[in-house]
């Protein structure tokens, strides 16, 4: 191919002494097409702009809760990123100290609200260690069946708003048609949706009702189609890719000097999963794999999780399949409640009921410390005991809030609009971040 050197007068390269439009060079090839540009030329001192400061939140839609963004822009760029939390303090570690252990699992709903049931699954294991109590294995295969459904409607509430802050609608439709599908599970079980306060420290709430198991083989028959439905819509499409690839990378060393954990480490390239490199309820005995990415982008932290989605219905079918019969609660009189008939009508059974819920269940004095691998990452529950009913400290380890702390890191060098994908692709719960 030959090239020729012609003038032309570009005025966005500025005037001359004379007042005249610069001549610069272009390259251009036989047929007359521009092969090269000369770089802009600096604009007059007079004309440069100023940074500017604006506020994302903390009322916004795409901040998924109260949460502020002060964001300095050259242009378009974000120069710096300043996250501001404190909107929904509630108090719950404080709250905590004066309530009795089974009056704690109320407040755990309201954390991570997305994740109530594995809120609730965590710290009874954590206060069950405090106490030294060992649960059945019923109960144990149906904690492991309530934070696996608790970890796909997480995800599947991330996926749909995910969904419409980057412009797809209809995803977010069949995600939270999935979601509802689990909350009638949850609704059978427990009576509740949401806040599901699903356990008791030694059990559970109650036990499964009639028709559960095979409510939940339907789910897990049905459930694969909608995640591949997703796949063919999302994962190649064009406008999807141009907003996620390369956005908010993240490499492995960074993701574990920042503490990342969950999705957004394991995006990064590192294989840590609280399930497989600490395992809690047998987990060490189901086949499922963990999913890792490359780049840690937001194209890799989509994937991810959507490929976790289906390791945990990989976990449920295992579950159902080895779910034991037996009680769900421990045959122990101190934690328990006795059954209402028994509190009734023997005298022991109500002195019992009494002190339990006058009074409330005394674990020796000592510490205890349980992390699990929530949809969001490593949650971990931290309780001392001095010998009262009432906890003396409290302590979460919110995988919301450390995750978040990277986000200016993630943020700046790129455009305005890719904060709103960035900050998507993290999944907070301000309630877990402002605990």
């Amino acid at each position: 191919m030959t090239t020729k050197q012609v003038e032309v007068s570009l005025s966005t390269t500025g005037l001359d002494a004379q007042g005249r439009p610069q001549r610069v060079p272009l390259v251009v090839d036989a047929a007359g097409n521009v092969v090269e540009m000369p770089p802009p030329a600096a604009l007059e001192p007079e004309l440069e702009g100023e940074h500017m400061l604006i506020n994302i939140g903390p009322q916004h839609p795409a901040t998924h809760g109260v949460l502020r963004l002060v964001l300095e822009l050259d242009g378009e760029t974000v120069v710096r990123c300043i996250p501001h939390v404190g909107y929904l303090h509630c108090g719950f570690e404080k709250i905590g100290e004066y309530r009795q252990y089974n009056q704690i699992i109320p407040w755990t709903d309201r954390e991570d609200y997305l994740n109530s049931p594995g809120n609730n699954v965590a710290f009874a294991m954590a206060a069950e260690r405090l106490f030294g109590i060992e649960i059945t294995p019923r109960c144990t295969v149906l904690r492991v069946i309530a934070m696996e459904l608790s970890r796909i409607m997480s995800h599947l509430v991330w996926l749909g708003t995910t969904c419409i802050d980057i412009g797809a609608f209809t995803p977010f439709l069949w995600a939270f048609q999935r979601r509802e599908q689990i909350y009638n599970l949850l609704e059978s079980w427990i009576g509740a949706r949401l806040t599901t306060t699903l356990t008791r420290v030694g059990g559970m709430g109650a036990d499964i009702p009639d028709g559960f198991v095979e409510n939940l083989r339907d789910f897990n028959r049905d459930f694969p189609g909608t995640i591949d439905e997703i796949d063919r819509m999302v994962t190649r499409n064009g406008i999807w890719v141009g907003r996620t690839i390369g956005i908010g990378a993240m490499t492995a060393d960074e993701a574990v000097n920042y503490g990342l954990s969950g999705s957004m480490v394991r995006a990064s390239g590192v294989a840590y999963d609280v399930r497989k490199d600490f395992p809690y309820l047998d987990y060490e005995t189901y086949d499922f794999d963990v999913p890792v990415g490359s780049t840690g982008d937001v194209y890799d932290r989509f994937l991810v999780r959507m490929e976790e989605l289906r390791q945990s219905v990989r976990i449920l079918e295992q579950a159902v399949a080895r779910l034991p019969d037996g009680p769900v609660n421990v045959a122990d009189a101190r934690v328990i409640l006795p059954p209402k008939s028994k509190a009734t009508s023997e005298i022991e059974s109500m002195i019992h009921h009494f002190k339990q819920v006058m009074e409330g269940p005394r674990p020796p004095a000592g510490e205890s410390y349980v992390a699990v691998e929530s949809p969001k990452g490593e949650k971990g529950y931290y309780l001392v005991s001095d010998g009262t009913p009432k906890p003396v400290r409290w302590r979460i380890r919110p995988p919301s809030f450390v995750n978040l702390s990277a986000i200016p890191r993630m943020v700046e060098g790129h455009l305005l609009s890719d904060v709103i994908a960035i900050n998507a692709s993290i999944d907070i719960v301000m309630g877990e971040i402002d605990r």
